[in-house]
């Protein structure tokens, strides 16, 4: 393999805020291309003030890692705490509070590799629980993609969004050994 087909990961910093808004907003794109717009909308993560202070939130935040093929950007894994609208944890946990992937490059594993990245960052802090949550409506897709990288699905729950249609999530957790 040449070094352009492999998948780093490396921590992200407080210049990365631009490139988990690149990521957002590709995704998006391709969501809304695909008439998915229940889980993030169709408007650019990089337009939306709430998401850009987010990013810079996670970038400045110590949870952010990138995965990389090359020197290009091609997914982002950020954990940290739970959010404060899904059920909390049964013991000490690793918390994902994102996962996105270049969706250009599908195929390649990368959010599963993220994924494993985040299961060994939880055993390394002696952490045996790792939990996300995730859009559950529509056709559930991506909860079935969560499950296929061995997390099962607990608490579903709703969050409220004043003058827009309520947002169905799925808590899914993976018990590390």
């Amino acid at each position: 393999m040449t070094d352009q087909q492999i998948i780093t990961i490396r921590p992200g910093g407080p210049d990365d805020a631009a490139t988990v808004l690149r990521l957002l907003d590709t995704a998006t794109a391709w969501l809304a291309a695909q008439g998915r717009t229940g889980q993030w909308g169709t408007e650019p993560a990089s337009a939306d003030p709430r998401r850009i202070a987010q990013a810079d939130a996670w970038a400045a935040g110590g949870g952010l890692y990138l995965a990389m093929l090359g020197d290009t950007a091609v997914g982002a894994l950020v954990v940290g705490a739970a959010t404060d609208y899904v059920p909390p944890a049964t013991g000490p946990e690793l918390y994902v509070n994102l996962l996105v992937a270049d969706r250009t490059h599908a195929g390649r594993g990368i959010g599963a590799r993220l994924l494993a990245y985040a299961a060994d960052l939880a055993r390394e802090r002696g952490l045996g629980l790792l939990r996300v949550d995730c859009y559950g409506g529509d056709d559930r897709a991506l909860v079935r993609f969560y499950e296929s990288c061995g997390f099962t699905a607990t608490d579903p729950f709703t969050v409220d969004r004043p003058g827009r249609q309520p947002w169905p999530g799925q808590v899914l957790e993976r018990r590390l050994d």
